[in-house]
């Protein structure tokens, strides 16, 4: 039986879904002025559909909070919205195996709980407080470098029959085995690695593909990205790097019609700035020659919410999980990750990928 609540659980109470709830509560008492929102509506669903029934995290100070109360604890920075101004939730924070999902720079501001328990045994309780909640759809965000961990969580939607949405840059949508896994089952996943809604990447993309089709020749590029919040304290680790520098680069490689040479290509973030708090500011330096081989420079800057710009994609993200499942779809959902996605299983431009997407959201074949 079909329904227009769509109920989600969380894989990581931090700041990311922090400006998701806060951002939807944000909209509720502006009904009137639905300014950001790439989909008011898809087919019958708006963001004031979404129920947010559960979340998992591994910090000892969010683990039994209510989500609403888990979303206001240190090391999280949103504050759109008083604490006292956000509507009661009953939904739960239960514990997350950590596996590696803390990185060395951020253990200290996390502060992950103490009570270990056994995987067999948090395995167990998850299912069943998934099952109780009937969650249809699990939202990773997880940090990057949290391959065991997004391995760990895409099983347990294949074992739950659950949709998963992967935020992160550990591949599972779009790789092969792990594709053919949900497809085998029947279950959507909507992957890899969250392409911000006005972001470094989605910038550099646009205006990379804008120097190639317009006949010229690119030289090199990089892309420089700061920011203050965990998830840069957190990348500070190199060694959890590799995923997000691949995801990264090839999105923007994508757009050309010949690769540039791995050394004349530099895409990933930089440093970590602690008072730039949640903002990230990007840094994108453009080198090419065109007409009678005339060198020309592309220099821009970019700061913005690094997590409204995870919140604005997100809200789509799901409702197309929800879409899928009605339609009883499978598998990567192709248009979804190729428009929402930085690592989709095939990469298109973003002119054509929204159009597959509004094709698939009519229902057009």
């Amino acid at each position: 039986m079909l329904t227009n609540r769509i109920r989600v659980g969380i894989i990581g109470v931090g700041n990311c879904f922090s400006a998701l709830l806060q951002g939807i509560e944000y909209y509720k008492k502006t009904k009137n002025q639905i300014t950001g929102v790439i989909h008011e509506k898809i087919q019958n669903y708006s963001i004031f559909d979404i129920d947010f029934v559960i979340g998992f995290d591994v910090g000892k100070n969010k683990i039994n909070k209510s989500l609403k109360d888990a979303i206001y604890q240190n090391p999280n920075l949103v504050n759109w919205i008083p604490r006292s101004k956000m509507p009661h939730m009953d939904s739960i924070v239960y514990q997350s195996p950590i596996l590696d999902g803390v990185g060395k720079w951020v253990k200290d501001k996390v502060k992950p709980t103490e009570n270990f328990k056994s995987l067999n045994l948090l395995t167990k309780e998850i299912k069943k407080a998934l099952k109780q909640t009937k969650t249809e759809i699990l939202v990773s965000y997880l940090p990057v470098g949290s391959d065991q961990a997004t391995k760990f969580w895409a099983q347990l939607c294949l074992d739950t029959n659950i949709a998963f949405i992967n935020c992160v840059p550990s591949f599972i949508a779009s790789d092969e085995k792990w594709a053919q896994k949900f497809i085998k089952k029947n279950i959507p996943i909507i992957g890899d690695d969250i392409k911000g809604q006005i972001g470094a990447t989605i910038l550099h993309r646009t205006l990379a593909k804008l120097c190639n089709d317009r006949g010229t020749k690119i030289q090199n590029m990089y892309q420089l990205n700061v920011g203050g919040n965990t998830d840069f304290l957190n990348m500070r680790e190199y060694e959890r790097l590799k995923s997000k520098k691949i995801s990264k680069t090839e999105s923007v490689q994508s757009q050309l019609d010949e690769e540039l040479h791995e050394d004349k290509i530099h895409v990933g973030p930089s440093d970590y700035i602690p008072f730039l708090e949640n903002n990230k500011i990007m840094f994108l330096r453009i080198v090419g020659n065109q007409w009678a081989n005339i060198p020309y420079t592309i220099e821009t800057q970019l700061k913005v919410d690094d997590k409204a710009n995870s919140a604005g994609i997100v809200v789509d993200a799901i409702r197309l999980a929800k879409l899928s499942l009605d339609r009883k779809i499978g598998g990567p959902i192709l248009p979804a990750c190729a428009y929402l996605m930085k690592h989709p299983p095939k990469q298109l431009s973003d002119h054509d990928a929204v159009i597959y997407l509004q094709h698939f959201i009519d229902n057009v074949k």
